[in-house]
């Protein structure tokens, strides 16, 4: 069985900058960075999905916003390529979802994050943490 825990935002540093963004929205610049760390009980096992973002705006940061998801897996589950990208694509809509929510006490309320690009990530290394 698999338990998907509450996404906790760990960081939300927001510092509203000096000019409009809207005055240069070509100095508006984003990333998402994506980091899993494994987790292991004596019954269980698991993994804790990281999801950090920066907006920076004329080489400044105005927002940094980190979440972390986790998953707890029985021991004798084995989890595969398919149901591990499907593990981080919800993850990574859960994140969404808040920053969404977030956002709109910021410049950045009608702005979006950038998708999430499996392609970048080996997740091979990801399952033998697994195992």
């Amino acid at each position: 069985m698999i338990e998907q825990t509450e996404l906790v935002i760990t960081k939300w540093q927001y510092h509203p900058p000096v000019n409009s963004i809207e005055d240069g929205p070509e100095k508006l610049f984003s990333s998402v960075s994506f980091d899993v760390m494994k987790k292991r009980a004596a019954t269980k096992k698991g993994i804790a999905c990281r999801f950090t973002v920066r907006f920076e705006f004329e080489n400044k940061t105005i927002l940094e916003y980190v979440g972390e998801d986790s998953y707890v897996i029985d021991l004798h589950d084995i989890i595969d390529k398919t149901e591990l990208q499907r593990m981080i694509r919800n993850s990574y809509s859960k994140f969404q979802e808040k920053f969404e929510f977030k956002k709109l006490a910021t410049v950045l309320s009608n702005k979006s994050l950038l998708p999430f690009d499996e392609t970048k990530y080996d997740l091979n290394p990801v399952l033998l943490l697994l195992q």
